[in-house]
Formats: structure tokens, C-alpha cells, sequence
């Protein structure tokens, strides 16, 4: 079995305790397995066994075989010197330390159905490992579960919001603005919406809060979208002199209107839309993270991010092009959530932890409890299989659930695959 299922065996004490003898033929207690180290060096730390009449403290190692040991190296590597045990399922070699001490080996025994139910699990060739046993497992287990998930989710973010910050000399608003700009974009503009935001700092947005028109400018033109034709309609036009001004003043650089994408995407979708929505948002304040930091409550949030673009988009999706339907592009609800779950939510999570505000973290939370949940594909297969989540909290769990232990079958990581491996049925 994969050394990861051993390690497993030995951290959960699942194996055979009575009668354990070293390959000497010496009697042996586990008092403790120690603490599982996730990095370089012994699989377990600070462990304590008993060897005869002597108790031994240190760590342990565990391998397939006991020659991998050297095949590993560790006889060269004064790291593995305080391993007081090796642990293994087949021995084909003695173990020794750098000075050529012997170290005691047990042979790990435990019940053949563990190995049996974790080999089905990695064989599996379906959605998730599991999808053919678990009806086995008991909703409230996967209730129980949620919480971990959730925060395991909130706290994955935590590193790309911290090199950001640092990027930005930890100004908060500047980096939330970068990172809400780039989801903006909904994938398919993600980038190209990122390097703009990198391109336009919200200080210089911020000069002009007060003027939804110079907004437009500053955004449209270095988004590349104001060289793209010579001539056009008025407002076209207008945005262009306006930006012609701004971009001397402020010795912009922009970046290349071919990075946009509007093919495939509904015309509501289209850059030009999402750029004009984002001014809207932008328009009337000089700190939206700050702003977003005193709105407490989850619907006045959702109210803030239903934005609509500018008039001239009523009755255009690209410059210069107008469309025969006149109607206001308010970003949806839908879009509106997303845009929170995915920025907000993680911002306000990370800035209280930063802050040592919990009141900021609880608030994240109790946001994702009130927010529907998410409708994907992921989601609906989730459902084909009984489980229905009830609110945005469970939808990102079972989107953390899917991505970070179903897809890589870390299914002993996982509180449903434990439960499966573990089952005697």
C-alpha cells in the first residue's frame, strides 16, 4: 500500500497492538505515535515506545519496504539519527543510522479490509472516488464536515491576498481593488481585467471618484479600447479627448486591445459592460474596500454591486455599434454574489485576521450563511448524488471538498473518506 495509507494506519493506531515484537524478537509497546510531520524529514515527531524494559522518545519512519530506507538515503542523513523505529510492511533489509547503529523494525499489521475499501477508492474511475458507496455515509457526517471546508477555503485565499498586499506595500485597497477588478472579468477576462487594474491605480481613480465620464476614460482608454478606430460616434469621442488629457497628466501606460475576449460571451458579458459597471462601482468613493469594511449587513452588500453601466451602454454592447434593443445592464445578482463570495468574503476573513477582529471573520462567515448558494456544474452534480447545499457556506465547501481532495484522491484527508475507508461493511 501507498506510504501515505501506512502513515495513516500508524497515526490512527489502526493496526494490530497486541503482541508486537521488533524483527529481534523484542517486545514492543507504542505509547505514543507521535505527531505527523507534513515536511522534510521523519514521518513522526516526538514519539515513545517501549523496548523491552527501555523507553525510547524520537521519531519514526515509515516505508513499504525497509530497504527503501537506503534507497532513500536516510543512512547518510544525520536527520533520520533519532528515528527510534522503523515501521514497514514487507522487510527485505536492515535499518542503520549514520554511525551504524541498527534500528529496531516493526512490521505494521492491521485489518485487511482498510487496505481493501482505501484500494477501491483509488481505483475508482468516477466523478469522486466514492460516488458508488456514498449513499453509505450519513448527511449529518457531510454536515459536520462543512465548517472545516469552509474555513480551509476562506484561509487557501489567505496566501494570494498576502504576496499581493506585500506587492502593494500593504495597502489594502489597492489590493482588494486589483483582485475584484481581475474577477471582474468572470475567467474568460480575468487577466486582461488584472493587468488593467495593475496598469490604473486606484489612487488615480480615486482623484477622479466624483466623475463617472472620467472614469470611463481612464479605465476604457487604458484598457486599449479607445485606439481601436479613428473616427466614431460622440461619446466615443469624447472619452478619447478626455483620456488623451488624463494619460499625459498622469504619464499612463495602458495595455493592448487585442488581450480582450468577446467571442463566446453573451453580449451582456462583454468587456465593454463589465468595464463600465466596474466605473459605476468605483463611482462616488474614494476607498471601496473601506466602504465595503462598514456595510454590515448582506443585502445592502449585494445592493452596492448591482451597478449598472453607464447610459450610452442602453443601447450599445461595443463602441460606435448601436443595438437595435434599448435596456440598462445592471450587473445581476447572480454576478453581484459571486463577485462577494469570491473577494469580499475572503478579504474580510483575511483583513480580521490580520487585524485580530473577529467580529470581521465572523461577519464572512455569517454573510455566507445568508447568501444562496452557488448554481454550477459541480453544484448539480453534487445534487445528482443527494447532497443539496443550502446556502453559499455549503456550495463553497462542496466546491473545496470536489476540487482539493475528490480530484487529487486525498480521500484519507478527506472526513467521508476516512468514514469509507474505516468501514468494516
Amino acid at each position: 500500500m501507498p506510504e501515505e495509507f501506512l502513515q495513516y494506519i500508524w497515526g490512527n493506531r489502526l493496526f494490530k497492538t497486541d503482541g508486537l515484537l521488533t524483527h529481534h524478537g523484542e517486545q514492543l509497546e507504542i505509547l505514543d505515535t507521535g505527531k505527523h510531520n507534513t515536511n522534510s524529514g521523519p514521518d513522526f515527531f516526538n514519539a515513545r515506545v517501549k523496548i523491552g524494559d527501555t523507553t525510547w522518545a524520537g521519531n519514526i519512519e515509515i516505508h513499504q519496504k525497509t530497504s527503501d530506507w537506503q534507497k532513500h538515503k536516510h543512512q547518510a542523513d544525520k536527520a533520520y539519527d533519532n528515528v527510534i523505529l522503523h515501521v514497514s510492511e514487507e522487510m527485505d533489509a536492515r535499518t542503520f543510522r549514520t554511525n551504524g547503529e541498527e534500528i529496531p523494525v516493526l512490521l505494521l499489521q492491521y485489518p485487511k479490509h482498510l487496505a481493501q475499501n482505501y484500494q477501491q477508492l483509488l481505483e475508482a474511475n468516477t466523478w469522486i472516488p466514492c460516488e458508488k458507496i456514498f449513499h453509505k455515509i450519513d448527511p449529518i457526517v457531510l454536515q459536520l464536515g462543512f465548517n472545516r471546508l469552509m474555513i480551509e477555503r476562506l484561509e487557501s485565499k489567505t496566501g494570494e491576498i498576502e504576496s499581493r498586499l506585500q506587492q502593494n506595500n500593504n495597502d489594502w485597497n489597492e489590493t482588494f481593488y486589483q483582485m475584484l477588478a481581475r474577477m471582474f472579468g468572470f475567467k474568460i477576462n480575468a487577466i486582461p481585467f488584472e493587468l488593467l487594474a495593475q496598469s490604473l491605480p486606484s489612487g488615480i481613480l480615486a482623484k477622479h471618484s466624483n466623475s463617472l465620464f472620467q472614469l470611463e476614460a481612464l479605465l476604457f482608454g487604458n484598457a486599449g479600447l479607445l485606439n481601436s478606430e479613428l473616427l466614431g460616434d460622440d461619446y466615443f469621442l469624447q472619452l478619447r479627448e478626455e483620456y488623451s488629457f488624463l494619460y499625459k497628466k498622469y504619464k499612463l501606460k495602458g495595455i493592448e486591445s487585442h488581450l480582450w475576449k468577446f467571442m463566446r460571451l453573451r453580449p451582456v458579458n462583454f468587456p465593454t459592460i463589465r468595464i463600465s459597471q466596474l466605473a459605476a462601482l468605483l463611482y462616488g468613493t474614494k476607498a471601496l474596500f473601506s466602504k465595503i469594511i462598514e456595510t454590515d449587513n448582506v443585502e445592502s452588500l449585494i445592493s452596492l454591486f448591482k451597478v449598472r453601466a453607464s447610459k450610452y451602454w442602453n443601447n450599445h454592447y461595443k463602441f460606435n455599434k448601436a443595438s437595435t434593443k434599448n435596456s440598462s445592464k445592471e450587473l445581476g445578482e447572480s454576478s453581484a454574489r459571486i463577485l462577494i463570495i469570491n473577494v469580499v468574503i475572503p478579504f474580510l476573513f483575511v483583513y480580521g485576521e490580520k487585524q485580530n477582529k473577529e467580529e470581521l471573520k465572523n461577519r464572512a462567515l455569517d454573510f455566507l450563511e445568508k447568501i444562496p448558494a452557488e448554481n454550477n456544474t459541480i453544484l448539480r452534480r453534487w445534487e445528482e448524488l443527494g447532497i443539496h447545499a443550502r446556502s453559499a457556506f455549503e456550495s463553497q465547501a462542496l466546491l473545496q471538498l470536489k476540487k482539493h481532495y475528490c480530484e487529487t484522491k486525498k480521500c484519507l484527508n478527506c472526513h467521508i473518506g476516512v468514514k469509507l475507508v474505516t468501514s468494516p461493511e
